[in-house]
């Protein structure tokens, strides 16, 4: 029985050995288009107001301007809005199925994907790291640069087996100048079967 479960675990662990051999190599060294809508005053200030931040900085362009900026500036915590594909186009259907629990066919928010990964239904985020280098203010236009694999750490865990992956990626401005750059860690799994007698 614990060679049985000796082998399974290594055929398992053996599935992300492609995807470990590529730590290192960036899947996106060019520069995504730039899809998500340019910084917008309006968009700021609807960002502010659930948070009541009020710093004139974020919504006076003379204040901004006074202290050097082209424009209102951007939140720091904001900048991941405007670096978003379109979670919707005219004409697309995102949910091809009404089943409980249905996932949509695509989202901006699922990390990225390495095409060796072997197949897995489940993900979760577990660690976002960011280095703010540049101001962004009201019409900039923002887009990612590069997706070069960090680390990829196969690991069995309560919710199911899987493999913990980093990522690396800079964030641009219409000028090609990085203002961020960021680390995201997913671990993507495939959950363990339902035993029987668990609960719905």
């Amino acid at each position: 029985m614990n060679d049985t479960v000796s082998t399974d675990t290594q055929d398992w662990a053996a599935a992300w050995q492609p995807v470990i051999a590529c730590v290192g190599q960036d899947f996106a060294p060019g520069l995504d288009p730039p899809d998500a809508d340019p910084v917008e005053r309006g968009a700021i200030r609807r960002y502010l107001e659930p948070l009541e931040f009020d710093c004139p900085l974020h919504y006076d362009p003379e204040v901004a301007r006074a202290y050097g900026y082209a424009d209102v500036v951007l939140p720091c915590t904001a900048l991941m809005t405007f670096t978003l594909e379109p979670a919707w186009r005219p004409g697309e259907t995102i949910f091809d199925s009404a089943d409980r629990d249905a996932q949509p066919l695509r989202s901006a928010v699922t990390g990225v994907r390495c095409p060796l990964e072997p197949p897995t239904t489940g993900f979760f985020a577990t660690e976002y790291d960011v280095e703010y280098l540049r101001p962004v203010v009201a019409g900039d236009r923002l887009a990612r640069r590069g997706a070069k694999l960090l680390a990829c750490t196969p690991k069995e865990t309560k919710v199911g087996r899987g493999a913990f992956l980093t990522w690396e990626t800079d964030i641009v401005n219409q000028r090609g100048e990085v203002v961020a750059h960021m680390r995201s860690s997913f671990f993507r799994y495939n959950p363990h079967p339902r035993t029987s007698g668990a609960s719905a």
